[in-house]
């Protein structure tokens, strides 16, 4: 468990001390002494804590998903064609776009 998910005056187990959560970042130890708790440490809770529920996949719809990709890439297009400064730049600018469409597509098959 993350010492983000104990609620302050939890008591856990961090390289074999003992700590009572304080604040959101620091922790007391039994024996006495202030401790900073770094986010990334991982945490035995002694209180019976409860673990959060593991978070559920979400579900995409396809047909939403592909709709707005394709207004993004319509407004990235519109964007393009607005700041190319001259034809010959605009079709290449177009070119890349149009190709990297299409490898979007094609990676989500």
């Amino acid at each position: 468990m993350k010492f983000t998910q104990l609620p302050i005056g939890a008591r856990f187990e961090f390289e074999g001390q003992v700590y009572v959560k304080t604040s959101p970042i620091a922790a007391s130890g039994e024996s006495g002494g202030q401790k900073l708790i770094p986010r990334y440490a991982v945490l035995m809770p002694l209180d019976g804590v409860a673990r959060p529920a593991p978070r559920k996949a979400r579900a995409l719809d396809e047909a939403k998903v592909m709709a707005a990709f394709e207004a993004f890439a319509a407004d990235c297009a519109r964007l393009l064609d607005q700041a190319a400064s001259d034809t010959t730049q605009r079709a290449l600018l177009r070119a890349e776009l149009d190709a990297a469409r299409r490898r979007f597509t094609e990676n989500l098959g």
